[in-house]
């Protein structure tokens, strides 16, 4: 981001606009002070309140000031980006085009944006870290207090600067420790009395993506320790315990840490039983559709996600039900479902994820050409439908995997995970419902894990985290981005359910090409001199 703004969010971030907000329903205040934010739990709340929504609602063109917004990084943003990036969602428009077609370069605004508002949240983040630390431990402002906020504000950190190296790094497999390799990994706040400069900012390197990873994974341990199991309120849309450890079974993931994932993910699973959560008593919920549409505020699944409402969401520009959900429902049909992944044979013809419950096909002549659009997102009038973060069936395919990978068979338990969330799909007696019979090899097992994400993630943004981190995967992994779908299709006959249907492709980005990662954009690289020569090699 330009460092004027960078430094703007830094300084205004604990008075007046910057910590303005309605997200996760606490009030805002008019004007607060760098010495005065931090002297109650009320005060901090409110602070804490302005991260989130740095983090739901960021800004897109215009900036700070008048600036629209579209929900940058994760008010929708991740999510459209990540399936646009991916070959499993189709961007029917030309609205994502850029990121579908892969003709980003340096001055695209969604890439840029990403990074601009990412890095904005983290420093929003990193401000208050810094006045929390600094305030006195007195009255109601305990330690235990302190470390509680401390820890939500880390894990609002890692997130950020997770999806900030999944985007514009190479991933964890190819050579973690390349000098200046990752991005860098801001953990002080800059502009304020006692913070960096926005000259010493300027010139930051990068770190290395095994740093990052360490850093993350510190935050995370950090926001574990502090973080209460269970909230009253707000308990999908704030951070927990159950979230920190959750998203670490996903950072090891793509560490290819099959060992820690397992260790992470043993504390959400239990040791027999009902697949319920001893921490956080998280549950699958009994139809794919359950962490979704009516239940998508409260569910036993979500285990984090970001909230909007209907005076703070991402707009008609951004949310998540305006842009996934056909024009017969009342979206703008901009990001439909591929007939490439409808037409694969895993994803069977009786999967309830294929029904009129979780899909609706638009017209011919539509905004949607024919395509399929999600349920997930029901609210395309008020756009209230929050964005969801992680789940607990991720933390469910994120263990199955990480057994399969570490058996010598078809291990009893990564396959009894991998069918608590595609069994509740299928119907009793379906074909497509896996036996041990059905896998000749561990391989195969983790293969029909891998291809179960695809479907159970469809329009969540995960299908470009896990291209990433399989990119040196020469077992598992595509390549690259796969071929897609040409966007300029008229989609209405092209999903038969038989992976022979052929229609226009655009062409598969093999791993080596170097439009494999984002730049870094424009703004940053024209503000800071160092990161200019450390820009991402091909741009």
């Amino acid at each position: 981001m330009k460092i004027s703004k960078y430094s703007k969010l830094a300084i205004v971030g604990l008075v007046v606009s910057a910590f303005s907000c309605n997200v996760t329903d606490l009030a805002p205040i008019d004007a607060l002070s760098e010495s005065t934010a931090f002297q109650t739990p009320e005060r901090i709340e409110l602070v804490v309140a302005g991260v989130y929504d740095g983090a739901q609602s960021g800004f897109y063109a215009g900036g700070l000031n008048g600036g629209v917004i579209r929900g940058y990084p994760f008010g929708a943003a991740h999510l459209q980006q990540g399936d646009c990036r991916g070959e499993d969602m189709v961007s029917v428009a030309a609205f994502y085009g850029i990121t579908y077609d892969g003709t980003y370069d340096a001055t695209t605004p969604n890439n840029g944006f990403f990074w601009q508002t990412s890095y904005a949240m983290i420093n929003r983040a990193n401000v208050a870290i810094d006045g929390i630390r600094k305030a006195p431990t007195e009255g109601a402002l305990t330690a235990e207090i302190k470390n509680s906020y401390e820890a939500e504000l880390r894990l609002l950190r890692a997130l950020g600067h997770f999806y900030l190296v999944v985007n514009f790094a190479r991933p964890f497999g190819d050579n973690p420790n390349a000098a200046n390799g990752g991005i860098i990994y801001r953990t002080e706040p800059v502009g304020t009395s006692t913070g960096l400069t926005a000259d010493e900012a300027g010139v930051q390197p990068r770190n290395t993506v095994a740093e990052c990873y360490t850093k993350l994974l510190e935050d995370l341990d950090f926001a574990e320790a502090n973080l209460p199991a269970t909230r009253a309120v707000n308990g999908i849309t704030r951070a927990t315990k159950g979230a920190a450890i959750a998203l670490k079974t996903r950072v090891k993931l793509h560490q290819g840490n099959w060992s820690g994932v397992i260790t992470e993910a043993n504390k959400l699973l239990p040791s027999s039983g009902t697949l319920q959560s001893p921490i956080g008593g998280y549950q699958l919920t009994a139809t794919p559709m359950g962490a979704f549409g009516s239940a998508n505020k409260t569910n036993t699944e979500s285990i984090l996600s970001m909230e909007n409402n209907d005076v703070d969401n991402a707009g008609v520009n951004g949310a998540a039900p305006t842009m996934y959900s056909a024009s017969v429902v009342g979206g703008r049909g901009i990001v439909g479902i591929s007939p490439l992944i409808w037409n694969q044979p895993f994803f069977a013809a009786d999967d309830f994820r294929k029904s009129a419950q979780m899909v609706t096909q638009d017209g011919a002549t539509s905004p949607g050409r024919g395509a399929y659009f999600t349920k997930k997102y029901a609210d395309a009038t008020a756009r209230t439908d929050n964005s969801p973060i992680i789940r607990y069936a991720e933390v469910v395919l994120n263990a199955a995997e990480a057994i399969a990978r570490t058996s010598t068979g078809v291990d009893a338990r990564a396959l009894s995970l991998l069918n608590a969330v595609r069994n509740r799909a299928l119907p009793e007696g379906s074909p497509a419902r896996y036996t041990e019979a059905s896998f000749a090899s561990n391989a195969e097992l983790v293969r029909a894990i891998l291809n179960e994400r695809r479907i159970e993630f469809l329009a969540e943004g995960m299908r470009w985290l896990d291209i990433h981190r399989l990119g040196t995967d020469a077992t598992f992994g595509p390549g690259g981005v796969p071929a897609k779908a040409s966007r300029t299709l008229t989609f209405t006959n092209l999903y038969t359910n038989d992976p022979t249907t052929t229609f226009t492709m655009l062409a598969a980005l093999p791993y080596s090409s170097f439009k494999f990662i984002w730049p870094l954009p424009i703004e940053e690289i024209n503000n800071n001199p160092t990161l200019k020569a450390q820009q991402n090699p091909g741009y």
